[in-house]
């Protein structure tokens, strides 16, 4: 166990780390952001989360509906999704060239849709689907995906925006109609994953609904990252 003691660590950053169970003790925490898939996250005694989960609700009423065990809601809450992504898309090309901008070692607009193209691929065509077919080459994978080329991914891949969307809108229109004819019954079953040792190699044991939350939650949670990054870009811009 790493401690850190009398230390300062003003303006530090940690990024893609495991803090698991970490504590911080008589710390003096001001104008801090964390950004993660944080749970059980108590602060001068007090359980946080759910606060934070409801303001995000508040906020983002389309949680709810990609968070359902209702197939129609899950639907509408892909239909609002793409709307979300289109609105971008559109403010993207008002700006041309800003899709390759990225802020704060962030991806870039066009990395961040080629990362939901790997997305659909593992967790959706794998998962739900049980496809067995390569990924598609412009995807962008995590750092900790292994044999990234052997699974299909294209490291030098260098897709334009209109490339990355054509894929986008192909993905998006088998989603939106597998959705159309799913059942509640087909969403808790088991998901059918290749038993052949590719990404995601941790799914294992989970429904189709899972699997299926892990597409929305990803393809909710990067616009936001999209959007927080378009802004400080344009905001910082003469």
């Amino acid at each position: 166990m790493e401690r850190f003691v009398d230390q300062d660590l003003t303006e530090a950053e940690f990024r893609e780390c495991v803090l698991d169970r970490s504590r911080l003790i008589g710390v003096v925490m001001q104008d801090a952001e964390i950004d993660g898939l944080v749970t059980n996250l108590v602060v001068n005694g007090v359980e946080v989360m759910e606060y934070v989960e409801a303001e995000l609700d508040r906020r983002h009423p389309v949680r709810l509906l990609i968070r359902s065990d209702d197939p129609a809601e899950l639907l509408e809450g892909w239909r609002q999704l793409r709307a979300d992504w289109a609105a971008t898309i559109e403010r993207l090309r008002a700006t041309p060239g800003i899709e390759l901008r990225s802020v704060n070692d962030e991806w870039s607009a066009v990395q961040t849709l080629r990362h939901l193209v790997f997305v659909h691929d593992s967790w959706f065509r794998r998962c739900c689907l049980g496809s067995t077919a390569l990924f598609t080459p412009i995807g962008l994978g995590i750092e900790a995906v292994p044999d990234r080329e052997e699974q299909g991914l294209d490291p030098t891949a260098d897709p334009t925006l209109d490339e990355v969307l054509a894929v986008r809108d192909e993905q998006g229109d088998e989603l939106e109609t597998w959705l159309e004819t799913i059942t509640p019954e087909q969403l808790r079953a088991p998901a059918p994953i290749p038993d052949d040792g590719r990404w995601p190699p941790y799914a294992g044991g989970r429904s189709v609904k899972q699997c299926l939350g892990t597409v929305l939650d990803e393809d909710w949670a990067h616009h936001g990252f999209c959007v927080r990054d378009l802004d400080l870009i344009q905001t910082s811009s003469p």
